[in-house]
């Protein structure tokens, strides 16, 4: 049924937190609870919030953050949906919005993305992740060393960092994932093998990986920055804009990203194809010098019983000879042509 709490992503042994922070321009306030009954009496207290919620896992818990607040089931259902494409939905309180955080892993050579749900109400932002508490580790060290614009500003600046840390996170992915592309030219450069097809068709598949994980951002962003929204002041437009500008981006460098593969692997099967050249020339020009030596014997090996050159004191020898200075002359037109 729609509403329905459903949760398909990875299990975890550990129930889940929920961290609550409260703060203002001068003061900051943060409590971790397992559920979010035991901090009413901080969520009473004057000022914005932040509640951060890690584990989708839990759905008791989701449950219970969506009744406190009023969160529509519909909304509900998406959080813990982690196979939900990147959107954003307009319940008219409060804004929400869904983005895969991703990481790169050198070692397995792989990308792992992770499913975020931001809420943005008029005083408060909630947070639920899916996999790492630490996605948001760097704007809470902002927020509690009271460092740049967070306690100055509105919630609306708030999710604005939440967003805009995950998008970040996308540049140090794509650098990385460049270097390795660098890398990958030089062997390619150098002496091609089948493991660099192997990598070339492995970024490919991480870049499809990016591109439908970014590309839905535009759309989101897009309409953002397009429309009014009562939750979004004006003061903080600015910053939306320059994180649309920031996804538009990260498009453009995975677009480049992947011409350059498919050039990669043109220049691969091209190599490829020019070694199989050379064979194939080496095994010709062979042939091309053995063909009239192989009829000559040939043709002394009927073994008929009248043939002139059979009686010849030296011929033996003279087929040698004649065999050796065709396979010269062949040998030097060849050569003449630049064909070896």
């Amino acid at each position: 049924m729609p509403g329905t709490l459903v949760y398909v992503g990875d299990k975890r042994r550990d129930e889940g937190k929920i961290s609550i922070t409260v703060y203002s321009r001068d003061s900051f306030e943060k409590k971790e609870v397992k559920k979010i009954s035991d901090a009413v009496k901080l969520l009473k207290k004057p000022g914005k919030k932040w509640i951060d919620v890690d584990g989708l896992h839990n759905l008791k818990m989701i449950e219970e953050v969506g009744k406190e607040f009023g969160l529509h089931p519909i909304l509900l259902e998406d959080i813990v949906n982690s196979e939900q494409r990147p959107k954003m939905d307009d319940y008219d309180e409060h804004l929400f919005f869904v983005l895969k955080a991703i990481e790169y892993h050198p070692r397995k050579k792989d990308i792992s993305d992770e499913h975020i749900g931001i809420v943005l109400g008029k005083d408060f932002v909630i947070s639920f992740q899916e996999k790492k508490p630490d996605t948001f580790e760097t704007v809470f060290l902002n927020l509690k060393m009271n460092k740049g614009r967070l306690r100055k500003m509105g919630s609306d600046y708030l999710a604005y960092a939440l967003m805009d840390s995950i998008v970040d996170n996308y540049f140090v992915t794509l650098e990385k994932i460049g270097e390795r592309i660098g890398d990958l030219e030089e062997v390619l450069s150098e002496e091609p093998d089948p493991s660099v097809l192997r990598d070339i068709q492995r970024f490919k598949r991480e870049m499809l990986f990016l591109r439908k994980q970014v590309w839905p951002l535009r759309d989101v962003f897009n309409r953002l920055v397009r429309r009014e929204s009562p939750l979004i002041k004006k003061d903080t437009e600015i910053y939306l804009r320059d994180l649309y500008d920031h996804i538009v981006q990260i498009i453009d460098t995975t677009d480049t990203f992947n011409s350059m593969l498919s050039n990669m692997m043109d220049v691969y099967l091209s190599s490829i194809s020019n070694k199989t050249n050379e064979v194939m020339k080496v095994l010709t020009v062979f042939t091309a010098v053995f063909i009239p030596l192989t009829f000559i014997t040939g043709l002394y090996g009927m073994n008929f019983r009248y043939m002139p050159e059979l009686g010849y004191e030296f011929g033996y020898y003279g087929a040698l000879v004649a065999m050796a200075l065709i396979a010269l002359v062949l040998l030097g037109y060849f050569r003449k042509k630049e064909w070896i």
